[in-house]
């Protein structure tokens, strides 16, 4: 079998490209174990992140200016988008391409061995078959329920860090992510965003429930469960990799779709699928997760309230510019500056891979 491209893996990366490369009139190959799997995860992004071809139908709901809070709040004058799962998938249509369900065991720049022993062949080989759990990875932790709307003036929230979730004062620190999923329904869910090892779901969800108990929002027991759980760290920015195996996905977030439903035109129209500024920026977001796991746990909330104190420009830049290296040279300066002088002395000896200078780190710090 030929085709103009083979893309393996069918994730919002994989399907999203796909499709881009459908309605370009290529001939499309597309492998995954179970193509039919319905995605159960809640996606999100920066409006200003995703393409102008994506079927309004796929969006659940738009907030105009989520919150933080760090020790004060904030609002973050950017729009962001929650996407609807299920209409997301299928506003991706595959009409026309050759979908296998099957398991690459080997990929060349122009072949597909799968573990059958069967070989495709292509004009381009793309592997977007995401990241592998993988002991001593950094990974993300959520635990969500999805409950009808209190009614309550609560705004979304993009990150609370507020200390009523019942956690011990010196434990790893988790944050309150809230937003409308759609259908009158709120995802109110405890996150970790990083952790090496990172916090355990049931902890999570102890967290969560004694947030929302303290918070005065009534659970019944029957709401509807999301659990998050994936590493963040594994892919790079490589020639034939799309996607979080081909650093799409920002380590120090845990986002994304948003990043890779933006690029899926590009690399479906054959303009390079890797830069640079690309590997640049990527090391970069590496830094920054070391920075990250290196502080104390009492130590984020004023991190955070630095980072959301910042030019929105700046957070664009930092949170969704990809290959945007000056943008993202110049967010994590001026964060550098604006911490106290503690923080500062920690970030420089994680940036720099110095031995840590007396705290060895939470361990697990945030999430998407």
């Amino acid at each position: 079998m030929r085709a103009d491209i083979a893309i393996c893996g069918l994730g919002p990366a994989g399907r999203a490209l796909a499709h881009r490369c459908l309605a370009r009139g290529m001939s499309v190959v597309a492998i995954d174990p179970n193509p039919q799997r319905r995605w159960q995860a809640t996606y999100a992004a920066w409006t200003d992140e995703l393409p102008p071809w994506l079927d309004a139908a796929a969006v659940a709901a738009v907030i105009a200016r989520p919150h933080a809070h760090g020790l004060r709040a904030h609002t973050i004058p950017r729009s962001y988008t929650v996407l609807d799962t299920a209409r997301l998938q299928h506003s991706l249509d595959l009409t026309g391409a050759t979908v296998l369900a099957g398991r690459a065991a080997a990929l060349g720049r122009h072949t597909v061995t799968l573990d059958t022993g069967r070989t495709l062949r292509a004009g381009r080989v793309i592997d977007a078959r995401g990241l592998r759990r993988r002991p001593g990875r950094a990974e993300q932790t959520a635990f969500g329920l999805v409950l009808d709307d209190p009614g309550r003036a609560e705004p979304a929230l993009f990150m609370d860090w507020r200390a009523d979730n019942g956690a011990d004062n010196g434990s790893p620190r988790s944050f309150l992510y809230t937003i409308p999923v759609g259908g009158g329904r709120v995802l109110f869910e405890e996150t970790c965003l990083v952790g090496a090892p990172p916090i355990g779901l049931g902890e999570l969800a102890r967290r969560l429930r004694c947030r929302l108990l303290a918070r005065g929002i009534p659970v019944h027991g029957q709401e509807p469960v999301e659990r998050v759980r994936f590493p963040v760290v594994g892919g790079a920015p490589r020639a034939g990799r799309f996607g979080a195996a081909g650093g799409y996905l920002h380590p120090a977030t845990g986002y994304s779709v948003g990043a890779a439903l933006a690029a899926a035109g590009d690399i479906a129209a054959g303009h390079p699928e890797v830069s640079n500024t690309a590997r640049a920026v990527y090391r970069l977001r590496r830094a920054g997760l070391r920075a990250l796991l290196a502080l104390p746990p009492g130590e984020l909330p004023r991190f955070f309230d630095a980072f959301f104190d910042l030019d929105i420009g700046l957070q664009r830049a930092y949170l969704s510019g990809h290959a945007d290296l000056p943008g993202t040279v110049a967010a994590m300066t001026r964060l550098f500056g604006a911490v106290p002088a503690d923080i500062r002395a920690r970030l420089a000896a994680a940036t720099l891979h110095l031995p840590p200078l007396s705290h060895r780190g939470s361990g697990s710090v945030i999430m998407e």
